[in-house]
């Protein structure tokens, strides 16, 4: 089947949270992690079956459900998931914090290695531990790194209980390797620091690059994943927790209950077991699309804006740009870029180490992008 993300879906009042709350519908969002692409037909054809049905009432996740998981996981990646380990929430955020919140007392510290997704440190401090943080290293040529000695130092602290791994990673758009997640683990298992893995862009890597389960290498990791940024259904909310351990997973279980986030909605359900069982050809074709949106953004970077860079993207849609060379700080630049029509993200948002960059989101049709990058010139050539 041949799909068309070229088509630009007209998406001013739907409510949504990217387009709607713009104080001018010129302005193009490029910032929050979502699509503007229709999700996969599959998809969309057993949504409406299932409202056809017209009733929606409270839902409880069917074996198929969980079936669809695991088969999904096992085929595409090799990791064999066990039934019983499955917990299900409303989202990946969601399901961060009810870990936090059942496996860290207060007051504990949370290690994360920044620049990483902002949501880390809302859900560390809402649950009332403190941050701990491992920088990573960058470079224009291989992007972010592991410091492992940093890593290290932070995690024989003896009050940093957890580390929060974001595999891939956001915003820097790296895959880590198998070395990579083997090393950070065995630092982990040293100094009896528990693994929670955020693996919500796992589908999303490309050619070269490939994703690795962090609880293939170290079973007893915790992994919080969902299709929503892979098949752009975030807004239906769904997600699951994979905990091997029976008394963690209980404790987690209860989390969610306390968090009043247990109960989800049939058209989640619906989609996620759609996307796991057809989602497949559709997803290679938008990774396709998505890397060669990549590569005209390197091309007009080069061509037009040499003074901006930015590492080869091995995951994500979310292009992470160097802006050192301008002069000015990230908020600075995404202000000024906002005066020109276009909302991206500041680097700050992601920690202080994201000073001096940018977050740029290319999911969507060719013809918003290049329009956004015309924005981009236009406000950096008024400096």
């Amino acid at each position: 089947m041949v799909y068309n993300f070229d088509e630009v879906v007209e998406r001013h009042n739907t409510m949504s949270l990217k387009w709607d709350q713009e104080p001018s519908a010129d302005v193009l969002p490029m910032w929050v992690a979502d699509m503007d692409f229709r999700t996969a037909p599959e998809i969309v054809d057993a949504l409406r079956r299932r409202v056809d049905h017209g009733v929606f009432g409270y839902t409880k996740p069917s074996e198929r459900y969980y079936e669809a998981i695991i088969n999904w996981f096992e085929s595409r990646h090799g990791w064999k998931i066990e039934r019983d380990h499955i917990l299900y929430t409303i989202g990946v955020v969601p399901a961060v914090s009810a870990v936090i919140k059942a496996l860290c007392r207060k007051g504990e510290k949370v290690l994360v290695m920044t620049p990483v997704y902002n949501c880390f440190f809302s859900s560390i401090r809402n649950n009332g531990c403190q941050l701990a943080a491992a920088p990573l290293k960058y470079s224009e040529s291989d992007g972010y790194t592991i410091d492992y000695e940093a890593l290290e130092a932070q995690a024989a602290e003896s009050d940093v209980t957890m580390l929060l791994l974001c595999n891939p990673h956001n915003p820097g758009g790296r895959v880590w390797t198998v070395d990579e997640l083997k090393r950070v683990g065995e630092i982990c298992q040293r100094h009896g620091v528990k693994i929670v893995s955020d693996e919500i862009h796992c589908e999303l890597t490309f050619d070269g690059h490939r994703y690795t389960p962090m609880a293939t290498l170290f079973p007893d990791c915790i992994t919080c994943v969902s299709p929503s940024k892979a098949f752009n259904i975030a807004g239906l909310q769904n997600a699951i927790i994979v905990c091997p351990d029976a008394e963690e997973r209980a404790a987690i279980d209860r989390a969610i209950n306390i968090n009043e986030i247990c109960d989800v909605n049939p058209l989640g359900i619906t989609a996620v077991i759609a996307a796991y069982e057809q989602g497949a050809p559709w997803l290679e074709a938008l990774k396709s699309y998505i890397y060669e949106n990549y590569l005209t953004v390197k091309r007009f970077l080069q061509d037009e804006l040499p003074m901006l860079t930015m590492a080869p993207l091995e995951g994500t849609y979310l292009l992470w740009i160097d802006i050192t060379a301008l002069g000015i700080t990230s908020q600075e630049l995404s202000d000024l870029i906002k005066r020109h029509g276009l909302h991206l993200n500041p680097g700050t948002m992601y920690g202080p180490e994201g000073e001096g960059y940018i977050r740029l989101n290319v999911a969507c049709p060719q013809s918003l992008l290049k329009e956004g990058l015309r924005r981009i010139k236009e406000a950096v050539k008024s400096i």
